[in-house]
Order: structure tokens, then sequence, then C-alpha cells
């Protein structure tokens, strides 16, 4: 479900003139991936959004391969600092760090890209997912927000998968839905309302949902007349 707190705290930005060249290849690259997929992205045009030349690409990674590693690397070195700012957020939704977080890089559309590709990387990422959820069930189940079961491990699996395909087929949420899974968690409500109805049967406890159903659609609500 969306974020049952306010938005944390904003990331500083870094403007291209502060970074080495090895950082804006590495940035580059990640919009680049998030956009148009690894396979789908060459060395040359990574170059050519750092201002480098495709030859200084290979001179720090070695190939382009090397410079994914580099990058899931740096995603997931990120994500950690994101959860670790906003540990005490109470929310079934393992990717609401990022969403809370503000950055100059695409983070949720690059995991949407490159997770179906598959790595260490992105198997370590999908890890570290699974158990914040189950760290947050907990918390929900005292909370009196979900119903307590005994496999609470297969529970958090099953709901992390499903929030990451939901992700990889954000451009379909927003064309069917109308809602931003890759933008800020208002962005989300319309996702959340019917995915929280289907929850609502089997996961959460039904009359805290009928709570937060009401206070999403008094935000979507305000949004709409904004």
């Amino acid at each position: 479900m969306p974020d049952t707190v306010g938005s944390g705290p904003r990331q500083a930005r870094t403007s291209d003139s502060d970074k080495t060249a090895r950082a804006r290849i590495r940035d580059a690259a990640i919009k680049r991936f998030a956009r148009d997929g690894v396979a789908a992205t060459s060395v040359k045009a990574i170059a050519k959004d750092a201002s480098v030349s495709a030859p200084l690409v290979i001179h720090h990674f070695g190939s382009k391969e090397g410079l994914r590693a580099e990058c899931d690397r740096y995603v997931n070195q990120l994500t950690w600092e994101m959860k670790s700012r906003l540990d005490s957020n109470l929310s079934t939704d393992p990717l609401s760090s990022i969403r809370q977080a503000q950055t100059d890089l695409p983070i949720l559309e690059y995991i949407a890209r490159t997770i179906p590709d598959g790595s260490e990387h992105a198997d370590s990422l999908v890890d570290s997912m699974v158990e914040d959820t189950l760290r947050y069930m907990a918390a929900a189940e005292a909370d009196g927000l979900v119903r307590p079961v005994e496999n609470r491990r297969e529970r958090a699996i099953v709901l992390v998968l499903w929030q990451l395909g939901a992700l990889v087929l954000h451009e379909q949420a927003k064309r069917l839905l109308g809602a931003d899974l890759t933008g800020p968690s208002a962005a989300t409500i319309r996702f959340w309302l019917p995915a929280g109805e289907i929850l609502a049967n089997g996961v959460l406890n039904p009359e805290r949902f009928e709570e937060i159903r009401a206070a999403s659609l008094a935000a979507l609500a305000k949004e709409e007349g904004e």
C-alpha cells in the first residue's frame, strides 16, 4: 500500500561539473539503460551523453557489461542509503523509500528495465526487498494493518514479485490506470486502490483498509482539484 507517513528527506543534487568523468559515465549509463534498456544502448551513445570519448568509457569500465555491473552496484548502494534514511516508514511497498527520496537518476525506471535481464546485483536487490517487506509486514501486523499468517516469508516474496512485476509494466499501468509507478507515492494511488481491494480479501485488515482507502480517495481528489 502507499506510504503511511509523509515524504522523507530529499537527496542533495550534484551538478555535472562537480562529478568525475567516471561518475558522469556511470550516471549517463543509468539514464540510458533506464530509458532504452541495456541491449539497445551503445557505448558510443553513453559516451556522447557523458561528454567523453568511447575509448574513455572502455578505459574506466572495460566493457559495456562492466559498466552495467558498476551501475547495478551504484543503484544498490543508493537504495540502501535511501532505505536507511527512511527506515521508520510503515509501508508494505518495498520500493517506498525510493519513491520518497528525490534523486537526479531514474532509479525505479532502471530497476524496471534491468531486473528482467538478471544479474548478481539484481538478485541482491530483490533479496533485500524481501527482507524489508518481512520487517514492514511484521510491523504492520503489530499495528493491526495486516493479518498475521504462518508463511510470512512466502507472503513477502509474493508481494515483492507482484510489485516488481507491476513496476516492469509501469508504462502499461500509466496507460491503463493513469498511475505513475515510477513517480512519488501520490502518483501511485490509482494503482494501489484496486490493488488494496484485492489485498483486503486476504492480507489487510478490512477495517484498516477502509481507513486507508478513504484517505487515498481524499488525496486523489485533492490532487485532481489542484
